[in-house]
């Protein structure tokens, strides 16, 4: 880094990538980074929904990590919220996963149910 400018271009590029802790958002996706979700893959997870958000222009949705969800046999967890409603945990998500979830869940409000763990804890 050789200057202030370099490193605002950075922090602007990586706000745009992944908008941290923004509660004005009206979409909230959650992904699970322990390192259970991370041994299982969630990094290209988490950048999946970045770059998938980020691209088709959801302004109103934010991408956020956490710690660990508790259910490390279903990694990568994937946590949809969405102001009034019940939370969306999808399990064992993937890249491509991602993508559909992206396009059904968050672009035109249809839960991809094959992917969602049941109330009852059990995987569907």
């Amino acid at each position: 880094m050789k200057s202030l400018a370099e490193l605002q271009a950075i922090k602007e590029k990586m706000q745009g990538q992944v908008n941290l802790r923004d509660n004005d958002k009206s979409v909230r996706v959650v992904v699970g980074m322990a390192t259970c979700g991370i041994a299982a893959g969630a990094r290209p997870v988490l950048q999946a929904f970045s770059d998938l958000v980020q691209k088709n222009g959801l302004n109103d949705v934010s991408v956020t990590q956490t710690g660990c969800i508790g259910l490390c046999q279903y990694e990568p967890i994937v946590e949809i919220t969405r102001p009034g409603e019940e939370k969306i945990t999808y399990i064992n998500m993937d890249a491509d996963k991602a993508k559909e979830v992206v396009e059904q869940h968050l672009m035109r409000g249809v839960v991809v149910a094959d992917y969602t763990i049941n109330s009852s804890g059990m995987a569907k």
